[in-house]
């Protein structure tokens, strides 16, 4: 159970692969928020 070993997570790790053991990370996804109403209003008075 080591480096060399292809089922441990160290071994995973020096291979640079994945697996049960060393599972990837999910991606967070990213929310964008709209932009409020009173902003929409100011921009509409400005013009």
């Amino acid at each position: 159970m080591g480096k060399g070993d292809k089922k441990s997570r160290r071994g995973k790790i020096t291979n640079g692969t994945y697996g049960v053991r060393r599972p990837r990370k999910k991606k967070v996804k990213t929310v964008v928020k709209k932009a409020t109403t009173k902003a929409k209003k100011a921009k509409a008075e400005a013009k």
